[in-house]
């Protein structure tokens, strides 16, 4: 056994219902001053909740879904016009993304207050999209510098949207058992985070209101990113990357229909990453209790339900094929991903 393994700094404080406490210190930590509020404009109610108390000197919420280069040239100019020295991102992985946006020219801190199962807020990968194509790199500066995770602020969050957010979070811990830089640390947070994440998701499903699932499913969500933020982006990132910026696919949903046809395609050659997904499954496969999780949480089926086509297919497999790692288990051909994204596309059985 040889490998390196690095493990990201970052501090990270879990309290339900005291998400404005927890921002709060970690600004004082930093000795911030002038804070840059990111996050949606429906989170109005959400941020007064959350940054009570801090001295705010602009919210920005101009948040778009794979942060396009205009719309953080814009977050990168608010921040310079208002001197901020800190910010503060609330919501999901776009408002995340865009905080990350401005910290990699800037090199601003970050204070990440998650309201999804996103896990953005736990790597140092950066996204921004420009005409088509979604651009990714890693860089210490956007890793946010502290995480305040309070589920009270993730019971708004619909059934439908939180059962997409969550398998983003499960596709995290996939990807990682066969990513670049896959080892025995970040494969043992994966699995982790699929058996925590199979037994939560739907205990959201079930009680949507209920704080025990939200709650179960951060701690899933945070242990999936923290597998992928040193695993890297395996051959299920590198096809939602294409299919969100060349055809604006909603980010989550998205994760959500693609996952199982790259397990079928990949588990069989990954025969101990096989083994090790069934059992956090605690199903007889991984793909079993992949497609079991799916049944139970009525997670999204099919990629032409969110506006991707079929005339695209030939173009996606195209445009993804020069991104697949080395590192994946089977040598993967246009002809491979034209029947992924086909089976993708019409929610078939991937089995």
């Amino acid at each position: 056994m040889r490998f390196e393994h690095e493990t990201l700094g970052q501090r990270v404080r879990f309290a339900t219902g005291e998400a404005a406490d927890g921002v709060a210190r970690e600004v004082e930590a930093l000795g911030s001053k002038r804070v840059m509020v990111i996050a949606g404009p429906n989170r109005v109610g959400l941020i007064g909740r959350v940054t009570a108390g801090l001295p705010v000197a602009v919210l920005h919420d101009e948040v778009v879904m794979h942060v396009p280069v205009q719309v953080a040239e814009r977050a990168r100019e608010a921040a310079s016009a208002n001197d901020v020295d800190a910010l503060v991102s609330v919501g999901g992985g776009s408002a995340t993304g865009l905080a990350k946006a401005v910290a990699l020219t800037t090199g601003l801190p970050i204070v990440a207050v998650p309201t999804t199962y996103a896990g953005s807020e736990a790597t140092a990968v950066w996204g921004l999209t420009e005409g088509g194509r979604k651009i990714t790199g890693v860089d210490r500066r956007v890793l946010p510098r502290s995480v305040v995770y309070d589920a009270g602020l993730t019971v708004s969050l619909p059934v439908e949207v939180s059962v997409a957010s969550g398998l983003n979070a499960v596709a995290h811990c996939v990807d990682a058992m066969w990513a670049p830089h896959a080892d025995p640390i970040n494969m043992a947070l994966a699995v982790e985070g699929v058996r925590t994440l199979n037994v939560s998701l739907p205990m959201v499903v079930e009680s949507p209101e209920a704080l025990p699932g939200r709650e179960l499913s951060l701690c899933g969500a945070y242990l999936s990113a923290v597998a992928f933020a040193s695993a890297g982006s395996g051959l299920h990132h590198k096809i939602c990357h294409v299919l969100g910026g060349r055809y604006a696919l909603p980010h989550a949903p998205t994760h959500a229909v693609v996952l199982p046809y790259v397990l079928a395609l990949n588990g069989p050659r990954a025969p101990d990453a096989e083994r090790r997904l069934a059992r956090a499954f605690n199903s007889r496969s991984a793909l079993e209790g992949l497609q079991t999780l799916r049944a139970r949480l009525g997670a999204p089926r099919a990629l032409r339900d969110y506006g991707f086509t079929e005339s695209m297919i030939p173009d996606a497999a195209a445009a993804i094929l020069p991104s697949v790692p080395d590192s994946n288990p089977v040598d993967v051909t246009v002809a491979d991903l034209e029947r992924l994204l086909r089976q993708a596309w019409a929610g078939v059985d991937p089995g």
